[in-house]
């Protein structure tokens, strides 16, 4: 049964678990204190902000230091040895290495979230104590510029799912394979620790241009350990610009090479795992493909564009040249959506 945020305020002192917050960051000092200033103004008191520096060079070491003499015993400070850059997989468990919180949750240093997160979704877990991770829609937040552009450029992703739902394994990873349900933002999400620890924490070989899918690994691990609530609530907002992980490797044209890295990974832990589940497997041989080839995928896209006559005529020249496999197979491709863009909401 879904939690109201009104319900949310009725838990006792002894259903407020404590709730370890990692917030990871490289050369954020753009945004890293607007990232902070949201978690201490969250309606749940009871969190610890682990703040995990990845070797930053600019101000934002000293930005994140000086918060552990403002808020003494609730925010500590960590880093590598050496100050070394390790990257974000290395740097999210190191952060839940030294964390205490019966629960687990981050956020990264570009983005916000909304006031009443942590207490909605400690909530919903403590009602549904099967489910091992609760998430729901982020923000896709382009008005922080303040530019009259962006102003009503915000949106949230369509779920892909009904909202507000208790979903088993291995549901949710078939449908991220299938680009039917979007993959959480890594702020968005609040996991049980002994979830975390039972998936083994971030691959921490998911390093450079591979990094992009490093979210979806861990994601992909908890999809297949445990059910996870999917809420209809937006908690964070999920900021938009041109220096973020996911905008530089698009600009550089790494989302393939970085996918079937991923997808690659993935093929070797369903083998260790031993998962017999068709679904996941067909859904991660379909996407595999499809990243290898993208080329042919661009110019589906744009066949789905042309008129019916059209459609209808190369659908015909297909039954008569190709081979029946393949005219089956491409048949299949032509009902799905290929573009492989978000739909967005509200």
């Amino acid at each position: 049964m879904p939690v109201s945020p009104e319900s949310s305020s009725n838990l006792c002192l002894s259903d407020k678990p404590l709730v370890s917050v990692t917030i990871i960051f490289l050369n954020a000092e753009r945004f890293i204190e607007e990232a902070i200033e949201s978690v201490l103004r969250q309606t749940y008191a009871n969190w610890e902000l682990l703040l995990v520096d990845d070797g930053s060079t600019d101000g934002s070491t000293e930005i994140a230091r000086s918060y552990i003499e403002h808020e003494s015993g609730k925010v500590r400070y960590l880093e590598h040895d050496r100050h070394e850059n390790r990257g974000m997989s290395a740097s999210r468990n190191l952060g839940i290495r030294y964390s205490q919180g019966k629960h687990i949750a981050f956020l990264d240093s570009d983005d916000v979230w909304l006031p009443h997160k942590l207490e909605q979704q400690v909530a919903i877990l403590h009602a549904h104590p099967e489910a091992g991770m609760v998430y729901g829609g982020s923000q896709y937040w382009h008005s922080w510029t303040g530019s009259a552009e962006n102003t009503e450029s915000d949106y949230v992703l369509e779920l892909g799912i009904q909202p507000n739902t208790l979903v088993k394994p291995p549901t949710l990873l078939t449908l991220l394979l299938e680009s039917k349900a979007p993959t959480p933002c890594p702020s968005d999400i609040l996991l049980r620790r002994e979830i975390v620890q039972n998936v083994g924490g971030f691959e921490e070989n998911f390093l450079g241009p591979y990094q992009l899918f490093e979210d979806q690994a861990f994601l992909s691990k908890v999809y297949l350990q445990t059910p996870v609530f999917v809420s209809g609530e937006c908690w964070d907002r999920y900021r938009q610009h041109a220096d973020s992980c996911v905008s530089v490797a698009n600009a550089a044209r790494r989302k393939y090479s970085a996918g079937l890295f991923f997808f690659h990974w993935l093929e070797g832990y369903l083998s260790a795992k031993g998962v017999t589940d068709i679904g996941v497997w067909q859904a991660l041989r379909k996407k595999r493909w499809r990243y290898s080839h993208p080329e042919f995928y661009r110019l589906l896209a744009q066949v789905r564009g042309w008129t019916t006559q059209t459609e209808e005529g190369l659908k015909s020249l297909a039954r008569q040249t190709l081979p029946p496999y393949f005219h089956a197979w491409l048949e299949s491709l032509w009902r799905r959506d290929v573009n492989d863009r978000p739909v967005k909401r509200g």
